[in-house]
C-alpha cells in the first residue's frame, strides 16, 4: 500500500515536472538541437514513464535555463544603462562642441570686424598722403610757374635794359650828364608835382584792388571761339584763323608806316622779338663817335617821314644802326610788342589764368592797338 501510493506521488511530480517543463519550453525558446532532443524526450515520456533521475535533471535544466535568462535580462538592463550613459555624455559633448563653436563664430566676426577697421584706417591714410602730395604737387606746380612768369618776365626786361657804356651813357641812369633844363613858371596856382603823384598812385592802388567791373562789355562769340580754338594748340603762325583776324585787322594796321621799307623790317623785328626802343637823350656833353648809325633825328621821325619831336629810338636785332621814332610810331610799336608778347607767354604755358580771364586780356590788347593805330598815344610815350 506504501508503494502504491509512493509511486502515485512519484507519478504526480512526473507530471508537474512536464507541466512545468512544457510551459517553460512554450516561455523560452531553445535552439533547434536542443529543441529536437526534448521533443524526442518528450515523445518518449508521453510514450512511455519517465525516470526520476530524468525528471531530476529535467529539472535542473529548467533551473539553469530560468538563471541563464535572469543573466541575459540582467546583462540587457546593464548595456541599456551603459547606452543611456553614453547617450548623455554624447549630449555633453555636443553641447560642448556647440559652445566651442560658437566661441569660434564669435573670433572669426571680431576678428573679421578688425581687419576690416585696418584696412579702412590703412586707406584712409593713404588717402590723407595722397591728398598731401596732391597738394604739395599743386603748390610746387604753381611756384614753379610763377618762377617762370617771372624769368620770363625778366628776359623780356632785359631785353628793353638799356646798357650803359663810356661810349654811349645812359643819361637816364647818369642824372650828372644831363644838361639841367629852366624851370617854365607859369601863372596861377601851381599844384604840387610829389601830391599829385601820390594821389595818382593811391588811386591807381584803389583802382587794382576793385574787383574787375564785367557791366558794359560783352564777349563775341566769333572771337571767343576762334581763341578757343587757337587756345587748344597754340602756335604762332600767322595762318590760324585767330592770328590770321589779329594780323587783319590790328597788327597790320598799327605797324603800317609811310617808309614802307623801314616798315617791313619793323615789322620783321617785332615778329622775331629782336627789335628793342630806348629814350633819346639830347647829349651835352662832346660827342663820343659812337658804332650805330644814327637814322632821322630828334626832330624827325624815321618812320612816318614827318618833323616831329622824337624822344626814342628803335634798333632792328644785331644791326648798328638806330632810328628815332616820333611817340605816335612808338605807341604803336608796344602795343603791338605788348600783345605778340602776351601771346609767347600763352604758348610757353607761363600764363596761370582762366580761358575768359585770357580772352579779356587779349581784347584789352587788341583795344590798345586799335587806339594806337588812329593815332592817339599818352604824353608819357
Amino acid at each position: 500500500m506504501w508503494k502504491r501510493e509512493q509511486k502515485q506521488s512519484v507519478g504526480n511530480q512526473c507530471l508537474v515536472s512536464n507541466r512545468t517543463l512544457n510551459t517553460w519550453k512554450e516561455a523560452m525558446p531553445m535552439d533547434d538541437e536542443a529543441g529536437s532532443e526534448l521533443h524526442s524526450a518528450d515523445a518518449e515520456q508521453n510514450s512511455e514513464p519517465m525516470s526520476e533521475e530524468m525528471l531530476r535533471n529535467a529539472y535542473h535544466l529548467s533551473r539553469l535555463r530560468s538563471s541563464s535568462v535572469e543573466i541575459r535580462e540582467k546583462g540587457a538592463e546593464r548595456l541599456k544603462e551603459e547606452l543611456a550613459k553614453a547617450q548623455r555624455e554624447l549630449k555633453l559633448k555636443d553641447e560642448e562642441c556647440e559652445k566651442l563653436s560658437k566661441v569660434r563664430e564669435q573670433l572669426e566676426q571680431e576678428l573679421e570686424e578688425l581687419t576690416a577697421s585696418l584696412f579702412e584706417e590703412a586707406h584712409k591714410m593713404v588717402r590723407e598722403a595722397n591728398t598731401k602730395q596732391a597738394t604739395a604737387e599743386k603748390k610746387l606746380k604753381e611756384a614753379q610757374g610763377k618762377i617762370d612768369v617771372l624769368l620770363a618776365e625778366v628776359t623780356a626786361l632785359k631785353t628793353l635794359v638799356i646798357t650803359s657804356t663810356p661810349s654811349s651813357p645812359n643819361r637816364e641812369l647818369h642824372p650828372q650828364l644831363q644838361i639841367p633844363s629852366k624851370a617854365v613858371f607859369k601863372k596861377g596856382h601851381g599844384r604840387n608835382k610829389s601830391m599829385s603823384n601820390a594821389i595818382v598812385t593811391a588811386t591807381t592802388q584803389n583802382s587794382q584792388l576793385q574787383p574787375i567791373n564785367k557791366d558794359g562789355r560783352e564777349i563775341n562769340l566769333i572771337l571767343y571761339d576762334e581763341f578757343l580754338a587757337w587756345k587748344e594748340e597754340p602756335t604762332l603762325d600767322k595762318v590760324c584763323p585767330f592770328l590770321e583776324r589779329i594780323y587783319q585787322e590790328d597788327i597790320g594796321p598799327c605797324l603800317s608806316f609811310a617808309k614802307h621799307e623801314l616798315t617791313e623790317a619793323v615789322q620783321a623785328a617785332v615778329e622775331s622779338n629782336t627789335l628793342s626802343i630806348e629814350p633819346a637823350v639830347v647829349q651835352a656833353l662832346p660827342v663820343v663817335k659812337a658804332s650805330a648809325i644814327e637814322c632821322g633825328g630828334p626832330k624827325k621821325c624815321a618812320l612816318s617821314g614827318l618833323s616831329r619831336t622824337c624822344k626814342h629810338r628803335i634798333k632792328l636785332g644785331d644791326s648798328g644802326s638806330y632810328f628815332y621814332i616820333s611817340p605816335s610810331c612808338r605807341s604803336r610799336i608796344t602795343a603791338v610788342c605788348n600783345f605778340l608778347t602776351y601771346i609767347r607767354y600763352i604758348q610757353q604755358g607761363l600764363v596761370r589764368q582762366d580761358v575768359e580771364q585770357m580772352y579779356w586780356e587779349v581784347m584789352k590788347l587788341r583795344k590798345e592797338m586799335s587806339v594806337a593805330k588812329l593815332g592817339y598815344y599818352t604824353e608819357e610815350s
